[in-house]
């Protein structure tokens, strides 16, 4: 158990963040599906767009790993072209 006030107060603050930060993973993973799941490439290539730069955004503020983000990118863009 934390003795010190700013390990208690590190402790609140740490909870707030990770769940602010699972809310935004797990919106990506459902956006991601949601493209993957897809099969009208006039709506695919709509959605596209939308979902690489959510995938940008949270590789940037380090909710996602860089080459986790990219490795989706790719991924789902080369299922929109297949469509």
């Amino acid at each position: 158990m934390a003795n010190h006030k700013s390990s208690e107060k590190r402790i609140r603050q740490t909870k707030v963040k990770t769940l602010h930060n699972k809310y935004y993973a797990k919106t990506m993973r459902n956006a991601v599906r949601k493209l993957r799941a897809t099969t009208d490439k006039a709506e695919a290539t709509e959605m596209l767009p939308k979902v690489q730069k959510m995938l940008d955004k949270l590789a940037k503020r380090n909710i996602i790993h860089k080459n986790k983000a990219a490795n989706i990118k790719s991924s789902i863009a080369l299922h929109v072209n297949s469509l």
